[in-house]
């Protein structure tokens, strides 16, 4: 992506296609040290201003410091917005079982798209998929990869019932599943699903 330099008006505008646009925006990856770099910037401007004693320094002053609190109006209002539209993608992928394109997302989203998809799937298998197979609700915490790579292919997962209790193990695509009791249902990796089935550990639904 292409450098761009952070000023009031190219803030407003990516606010601007952020709230328009229903797919998530693409933004650079230095964004969040641009930001800082433009507050600083702005904020030595204005004491810089503000010691200066005459008519046209106060109203100049005036000007910087309402920009300030518009920067940090617009901030809040284009995080909240990313966040949502991150929400919506990790609960996507929980329901559905696929993982959403993570490559708009900055570091520390994906980081975000990542816990909240992984709590979601916890909360899902120990919930939903126990129910199904008429057992009590069981939640059990899953740790989250540090590895922000998705799959080949994140379609190619099978649904499996463990015949065996398996504990917490990492997985190829660097996840932490389990642990597994006997008759609990997961949907793991192929590669994951078929070594635990040629082991005997679990069989396919």
């Amino acid at each position: 992506m292409a450098e761009v330099i952070i000023t009031y008006e190219t803030l407003y505008e990516i606010l601007r296609r952020e709230k328009f646009r229903e797919e998530l925006q693409k933004l650079n990856e230095t964004f969040f040290q641009d930001i800082i770099n433009y507050l600083k910037d702005k904020k030595t401007i204005l004491e810089s201003q503000q010691t200066k004693v005459s008519i046209f320094t106060s109203v100049e002053s005036s000007k910087t410091k309402k920009q300030i609190e518009n920067t940090l109006k617009i901030l809040k209002e284009l995080y909240e917005r990313r966040e949502a539209k991150i929400i919506r993608m990790a609960t996507f992928s929980s329901r559905s079982e696929e993982n959403s394109e993570v490559d708009s997302l900055l570091p520390e989203e994906k980081q975000l798209y990542l816990e909240l998809k992984t709590t979601l799937d916890s909360y899902r298998q120990g919930i939903l998929f126990n129910l199904l197979s008429e057992k009590m609700p069981e939640i059990s915490k899953r740790e989250v990869s540090k590895d922000l790579k998705t799959p080949e292919n994140p379609k190619d997962t099978i649904l499996i019932k463990f015949i065996q209790a398996v504990p917490k193990f990492l997985g190829e695509d660097l996840n932490v599943y389990g642990p597994f009791e006997p008759e609990d249902i997961a949907n793991l990796p192929a590669k994951t699903a078929n070594l635990l089935i040629q082991k005997s550990r679990a069989e396919s639904i």
